[in-house]
């Protein structure tokens, strides 16, 4: 096996160790956040520690930066008496990290902009606006010439927040119709909103964990919704589609697919 094979796995778990080894500062940020916070509201330590339901040594130790060995429960408990959120993120390798998260929404955002497309509707991809204080970006704005409609494409690869997604999209068709005259030119008979999913086990669990809710805000599934963006009728329409990751689109670099990973069975297995 050539060196450069041996090595990279250790250099990348070194990258990505020194990246979470990085924490201490966000600690000490986000302990000083606490501090102004609780200033803010003239309380004391024993104050805040009453509201959260938390020891008075624990609120100290978070405001001195001191994360390592504290459960992420108890710092959000301190955080959400301040109505205040602890939020995670995870660096790699500079801004890689955000590239490989991004590339299977670029692999839905390409399937739905072609079947969308083949149906004779003309697509415009992250279109971002600024209207009074509201700011965004339309994943997909997709229009239909022959009947004048507008579709407001928004594509997750999971539901984090329902409330969060439904409210945003919300805010998307709302403001869509006018950013469309607007940049383009296009003159708006109806406005509607589809929902773009991977077709993954955990993704439909968690919209049948909210069913619902989704299927207020989006009731037309399958078949149906098929039909409808093949032939968009009169009126509004509201739909959720499952669209299989695993179909390539050609990118910048050549085709992009969502992968599966699997393991090489042992010699042992195998026999």
């Amino acid at each position: 096996m050539p060196a450069t094979a041996r090595t990279t796995p250790s250099r990348d778990k070194r990258r990505l160790r020194a990246a979470l080894d990085s924490r201490p500062m966000d600690d000490a940020r986000i302990g000083r956040g606490v501090r102004r916070l609780r200033h803010r509201r003239s309380w004391t330590q024993e104050d805040l520690a009453g509201r959260c339901g938390e020891s008075q040594d624990a609120v100290s130790r978070v405001e001195r930066g001191h994360l390592g060995d504290m459960p992420l429960r108890r710092v959000r408990s301190i955080a959400r008496a301040l109505d205040a959120e602890v939020v995670i993120s995870l660096r790699w390798r500079g801004g890689d990290m955000d590239r490989l998260m991004d590339e299977g929404h670029a692999v839905l955002l390409g399937s739905i902009a072609q079947l969308l497309e083949a149906s004779g509707w003309i697509t415009r991809s992250e279109v971002s606006y600024s209207v009074y204080g509201e700011r965004g970006s339309i994943d997909l704005l997709a229009w239909h010439p022959p009947t004048r409609t507008l579709l407001v494409v928004e594509v997750k690869t999971e539901v984090v927040s329902v409330e969060g997604t439904l409210r945003k999209h919300d805010e998307k068709v709302r403001l869509a119709r006018r950013i469309a005259g607007e940049r383009f030119g296009w003159q708006v008979r109806g406005t509607s909103r589809l929902l773009v999913l991977p077709d993954l086990s955990t993704p439909r669990r968690h919209v049948e964990r909210h069913g619902r809710v989704m299927a207020s805000a989006y009731p037309m599934r399958g078949a149906g919704l098929r039909a409808w963006l093949r032939e968009p009728g009169g009126g509004s329409a509201s739909g959720l589609l499952f669209v299989s990751p695993t179909q390539q689109v050609r990118g910048r670099h050549g085709p992009v697919s969502r992968k599966r990973v699997r393991h090489a069975r042992s010699s042992v297995t195998r026999a």
